[in-house]
């Protein structure tokens, strides 16, 4: 049976290519997965990408993953910094979480230098543009093999 990994998205995910791309790149949000899906294969895994701009949703995603998901990237966008519930969420979960983010948050505002997914999570990527989600499924990938 091949793992599934749960990439879920936050708010404003969906802008990506269009806002601000000196921040986030160019890449639009169907471009990353269409280069996930092709690791994924690689590595003998399966993903299920999801965005939603609304908190209640991503948290449904996360307390109901899905039978087969093994693990989950999140990039919460601005929920990261925000959301004490997608914190009680993952700390709630079974499933081991990577934190992505395009951007490297802590040479942003200040604001965005507080984490709520931090805690929950095995690890943090950030800073690679859409490198970043590639080297946090090549970190699930080693994780679910140890």
């Amino acid at each position: 049976m091949t793992d599934t990994i749960l990439i879920l998205n936050g708010p404003n995910l969906n802008l990506l290519g269009k806002r601000e791309p000196h921040i986030y790149g160019t890449d639009t949000l169907e471009h990353i997965e269409s280069l996930l899906l092709a690791r994924a294969t690689k590595l003998n895994l399966e993903i299920d990408m999801r965005q939603s701009n609304h908190e209640g949703q991503i948290i449904d995603w996360i307390q109901n993953p899905g039978d087969k998901s093994a693990g989950i990237l999140l990039n919460a966008g601005a929920h990261t910094h925000t959301s004490i519930a997608i914190y009680d969420a993952l700390k709630a979960s079974a499933l081991p979480t990577i934190e992505v983010h395009l951007s490297n948050p802590h040479a942003r505002e200040p604001f965005r230098h507080r984490s709520y997914v931090s805690p929950v999570s095995v690890g943090i990527i950030s800073g690679f543009g859409a490198n970043s989600y590639l080297l946090a499924l090549d970190a699930m990938a080693n994780l679910l093999s140890a």
